[in-house]
């Protein structure tokens, strides 16, 4: 399983080069406001497009409470990536988010 990273920790790291947070919720969860700078690929279309992703990157996963956040980053590490989950997912963001 993934390493976890808290939210704090999220928003010290979001606006790093290094760092990029991959939002995996459905679209109509993010229309209800994703954490800013994030980037969003559903769950499903992680695998068809983790390809596109830079190796060199670490990778912040985040979803609804962390589950599916998990199985994201399980399949960014098993390919060689560096992935962590946002504990709690956005039921623990306390932060702004963009819609």
């Amino acid at each position: 399983m993934a390493t976890k990273v808290t939210p704090n920790e999220v928003k010290e790291r979001r606006d790093q080069a290094e760092t990029e947070i991959i939002d995996v919720r459905t679209q109509d969860e993010v229309e209800e406001g994703m954490i800013p700078n994030a980037h969003h690929i559903p769950l499903d279309q992680v695998e068809e497009k983790v390809d596109q992703l830079d190796k060199d990157t670490e990778y912040i996963t985040v979803c609804g409470s962390g589950k599916r956040a998990d199985k994201a980053a399980d399949l960014l590490n098993d390919r060689g990536y560096q992935a962590k989950t946002m504990e709690g997912g956005m039921q623990a963001w306390d932060g702004k988010v963009t819609k």
